[in-house]
């Protein structure tokens, strides 16, 4: 049985990983800067092939702590992408995913061992190959996705501030918010523990710290409870 594929094409299979991070002002973006031909010296997102061992889901972790040192965090698989000339070098097909992480939790000296470095998403250079189509796809499913789920969380620190929590939705679905109508909107869902802790790099009296209830969540999810930002 085995033998009868012996005749078929063979192709590599690649994942891709977009990784999202965001600190306190700005939703950004982690790449690295490819050390090898082709496209050497240009930016990249972070990947590697598929081993026999392992699954998509276990390579597109392997890759993520290789380059930051952490896992166990959000990760969604995104889209495959299959053009015959998308990679120069040989027949290549990749599966992209992207991942929200807490910027301060990830390993510096691996960002500087692969060269890697944070940008604004705004800001961002081009990337080799069809890397910039899978950014635009990512970033639109988080969009979506922020929008029906708190999955944007993932990507603050365990406490925060309403302020940290607005400027985060603003950055990722680019417009700005009226402070009022979405302090009232996140208070009205009740899915937040507000502490006695207070934040007191932002003004003199202080901003009160916030932390997300998963449990709570949860619950009122199983209910029926419709997350809409």
């Amino acid at each position: 049985m085995i033998d009868s594929y012996s005749s078929e094409d063979k192709v590599l299979l690649a994942v891709d990983c977009i990784i999202f991070g965001f600190d306190e002002e700005d939703l950004k973006i982690l790449l690295i800067k490819r050390d090898f031909e082709p496209e050497k010296g240009k930016w990249s997102l972070m990947g590697g092939f598929l081993k026999k061992n392992e699954n998509l889901d276990e390579a597109a972790n392997r890759i993520l702590e290789n380059l930051t040192g952490i896992n166990n965090v959000y990760m969604e698989q995104l889209h495959s992408y299959s053009k015959i000339d998308r990679d120069p070098a040989q027949r290549t097909i990749s599966v992209a995913y992207f991942a929200l992480i807490n910027i301060q939790e990830h390993n510096e000296e691996l960002i500087e061992q692969y060269s890697a470095q944070w940008f604004s998403i705004a800001e961002a250079p081009e990337l080799i190959f069809d890397h910039n189509s899978m950014v635009k796809h990512a970033i639109s499913r988080l969009r979506y996705r922020t929008s029906k789920e708190p999955i944007g969380f993932e990507l603050l620190p365990p406490k925060f501030t309403m302020r940290q929590l607005q400027k985060l939705y603003e950055s990722i679905l680019d417009e700005k918010l009226d402070k009022r109508n979405f302090i009232n909107k996140i208070n009205s869902m009740d899915i937040l523990i507000k502490l006695e802790e207070k934040d007191m790099s932002s003004s003199r009296k202080g901003s009160f710290l916030h932390q997300f209830d998963h449990e709570k969540y949860e619950k009122k999810k199983a209910k029926g409870f419709d997350f809409k930002v």
